[in-house]
């Protein structure tokens, strides 16, 4: 099962890059194709999707320069555009239901803001996925824009620990302490060289951030994004990121095989996302106007 799965991942991927469209996109079509054929994700390919969301979030943070998340363009802006795009979606949904459209017809006041809460934000994998297709990883608005994704996923993060109710453990106030092992960090990685073990060096620090804030009851990919975070700045973090990269983009297939196979698509949910499609020009012009009210280029806020 996991043969064929592969196979018509490379086919969709394949014809995807034919049109001009990223491979990403293609593995989406893939996973509903194979669940509307009744075929289910398997352990192996969750586990491989889990991986890649470590790995990419590890180089995120080995990519990163972590002043730019306390720039103001970057932290204002992306609460403003929570809460005003928030609003205008929340609206959207409730005169949806009041149009009849299905399932949105019986949507109650709480279920409009939680589906207003989650269009609010962006999807970190698809977004630097494709920036690193175009190049655009370390230019400024580059920068900016993984900036942004990583503030939205810190507010999910606390988003879900306030409703489930779930605290992290009293052990988390210890995370803090991993500054303390930047050297052995930096050490690991100028002792392993410049081939495969470099990269087998990478993989065991990124599932040692993931298993440490795990341990804690937090967030595995934030761990990884931590770890990437704390040696970012050593003089072998961007051969140690480009040595990866394609590593991590074979794992993230398996993330977007996953999704497709998790869900069942039917022409009722395909009309209410085209629908809902209709506010993805006014996401991109709010997050374009806060960027230059916070006088950014107008360039780069594009």
């Amino acid at each position: 099962m996991d043969s064929l799965i592969i196979v018509a991942a490379f086919i969709a991927g394949f014809a995807a890059r034919q049109i001009g469209q990223p491979p990403l996109v293609g593995y989406l079509v893939a996973g509903f194709i194979l669940a509307m054929a009744g075929i289910e994700s398997t352990p192996a390919i969750a586990y491989i999707a889990d991986i890649g969301i470590l790995l990419m979030l590890f180089i995120i943070g080995l990519k990163l320069d972590i002043r730019s998340l306390v720039k103001p363009e970057v932290f204002r802006s992306t609460l403003e555009h929570a809460s005003t795009f928030g609003l205008v979606t929340f609206g959207f949904v409730l005169v949806l239901g009041v149009l009849g459209l299905p399932l949105v017809v019986d949507i109650t006041l709480q279920q409009a803001a939680l589906v207003a809460f989650a269009l609010s934000f962006s999807s970190t994998v698809c977004a630097v996925a494709i920036l690193e297709d175009r190049g655009e990883f370390r230019v400024r608005h580059g920068q900016i824009a993984v900036s942004i994704l990583i503030i939205q996923d810190v507010i999910a993060v606390l988003f879900l620990t306030a409703s489930t109710g779930e605290l992290p453990s009293p052990w988390a106030l210890l995370l803090p302490a991993l500054f303390f092992a930047r050297p052995l960090a930096s050490y690991l990685l100028r002792a392993s060289g410049h081939d495969e073990v470099l990269i087998l060096a990478g993989i065991i620090l990124t599932l040692i951030g993931g298993a440490l804030f795990e341990l804690v009851d937090m967030k595995a990919d934030l761990g990884a994004l931590v770890m990437g975070l704390l040696i970012s700045g050593d003089r072998k973090a961007a051969e140690l990121a480009k040595s990866m990269i394609s590593f991590k983009d074979i794992f993230l297939i398996g993330f977007f095989l996953n999704i497709g196979l998790s869900v069942h698509p039917t022409l009722e949910m395909l009309a209410i996302a085209l629908v809902l499609c209709l506010l993805l020009p006014i996401k991109g012009a709010l997050f374009f106007f806060l960027l230059l009210r916070h006088r950014m280029r107008a360039r780069t806020a594009l």
